[in-house]
């Protein structure tokens, strides 16, 4: 469980901290004046601080003192008052509250929001407190990629290195994974970042308009043709052309886009000269091209003209820790259009969020939000308002206590694999790839724990 940090000013004479707050994790840091406080800021950096405000108006020098720890420290970590309710309307109050706290909450203490109102601002303070390293790198008018788990720390790195050499990219991953976003976060940071960016669908173009689409035609090549129209292609010269569902794209015109790839030049519908195109080519897909390849369904010499280079976006399953943070980051973009009332989510929210296994991703939560923030009639979110499938939460831990440390070998081995097989549709290649294993040491393992192939 993760250690929350939380300083206490002057609260001790109104509020006890709560034993399920300590549960939560929660670690107090008391202090009973401005300078034990500036101490205890220095030296364990709490991103949530509880400030006891009252008697100000009386005594300017207590004013200023508020006012200079609430300055110094409200950049890097969110504040939350507790003020006796026959003090709300003072001015200097009223101030401090609008320049520089987070949430407020009237005396006596309400314990269960005011440790909503905590998980919140701790959400928020993590989310501001991120490098561009960990939040990913921005792409300008499309928002940014947010992370700091491993496997997002690990992409960023990729991201970096595949951005600074221009040769063609293939990204692997998911629907809902960030491909596109991906895709432009590297033209963003490359040196055609001037040029333009085109985005091509190869899965929502009718087979028989891909090739006008993709190569341009000339006037009166086919019925309709009524003006010489450029493709996509000669469309991003300078740039980056982006073809998304690249495993979609027929065989027929995956040898024009190989000769394309080859030869750097192409030839318009009705056209019998050939145009120079100079761009990069970014693939994506969340299809197994290899084992496309292998029915026949996916040139491999193609594949190996797009995958010079080659990124693997991870499922938001593989990265649980980034989902509590991704969910504060689209509350803070939707909340102000669709309910500015909502400032987060409820403890029991947040548990249901991290234990969902997302099938569709950062996408799926997105939109999970977006339909909780338009059903929600409260200041936080609830469980009810997201409308999670009870069967897509991951099982919770049935070990009983005592157990030996080969039981809990095998039943962490036991619920790895049920979420792999679950997540990947009881494929078992695509489980074996997750889990890191070969697909004969997943058989065997399914054997040894006598689990199902099927649903």
């Amino acid at each position: 469980m993760e250690v929350r940090d939380l300083l206490c000013l002057r609260t001790a004479k109104v509020w006890i901290m709560p034993e399920s707050a300590l549960a939560a994790g929660w670690q107090p840091y008391a202090a009973s004046t401005v300078n034990e406080a500036i101490e205890w800021y220095e030296r364990r950096h709490p991103r949530v601080g509880i400030i006891l405000l009252d008697s100000l108006g009386l005594d300017e020098n207590i004013d200023r003192e508020y006012e200079s720890l609430l300055a110094q420290t409200c950049n890097n970590m969110e504040w939350i008052g507790l003020i006796p309710s026959d003090q709300i309307q003072q001015p200097a109050i009223c101030d401090l509250l609008a320049k520089y706290l987070y949430d407020y909450h009237t005396l006596p203490v309400d314990d269960s929001r005011l440790l909503a109102a905590l998980g919140h601002a701790y959400g928020m303070a993590r989310l501001r407190s991120l490098s561009p390293q960990q939040c990913g790198m921005v792409a300008t008018g499309h928002g940014c990629m947010i992370g700091e788990s491993p496997a997002m720390r690990k992409v960023f790195h990729q991201l970096e290195k595949i951005a600074a050499v221009d040769t063609s990219v293939m990204l692997v991953g998911e629907s809902g994974t960030g491909k596109e976003l991906a895709a432009r976060i590297i033209y963003q940071h490359s040196q055609r970042q001037h040029g333009p960016f085109i985005a091509v669908n190869c899965g929502a173009i009718p087979a028989d308009l891909i090739q006008s689409e993709l190569f341009g035609y000339e006037k009166g090549a086919f019925t309709g043709a009524v003006s010489r129209k450029i493709g996509y292609i000669e469309a991003a010269a300078g740039g980056t052309l982006f073809l998304d569902e690249i495993g979609d794209l027929p065989l027929v015109l995956q040898v024009n886009l190989l000769r394309f790839l080859q030869e750097r030049q192409i030839m318009r519908v009705g056209s019998t000269t050939t145009q120079p195109v100079d761009l990069r080519v970014i693939a994506a897909t969340n299809r197994d091209l290899r084992e496309d390849i292998k029915k026949g369904l996916f040139r491999k010499d193609l594949y190996f003209r797009l995958c010079v280079l080659d990124l693997e976006l991870p499922p938001l399953r593989e990265r649980r820790g980034d989902v509590e943070l991704l969910a504060y980051h689209f509350l803070c973009n939707l909340a102000p259009d669709l309910n500015p009332q909502v400032r987060g989510f409820s403890p029991a929210a947040l548990q249901q969020m991290r234990s969902y296994c997302w099938p569709g991703n950062v996408r799926e939560l997105k939109n999970r939000i977006a339909r909780a923030l338009v059903m929600c009639d409260k200041r936080v979110i609830g469980p009810q308002d997201l409308q999670l499938e009870s069967e897509l939460q991951y099982p919770e831990s049935t070990m009983m206590p005592g157990a030996t440390l080969a039981e809990a070998r095998a039943e962490a081995d036991v619920m790895a694999m049920q979420r792999a097989l679950q997540a990947s549709g009881y494929n078992v290649m695509a489980a074996a790839r997750q889990l890191g294993v070969s697909r004969v040491t997943l058989y065997r393992m399914l054997e040894k724990y006598k689990l199902p192939l099927m649903s």
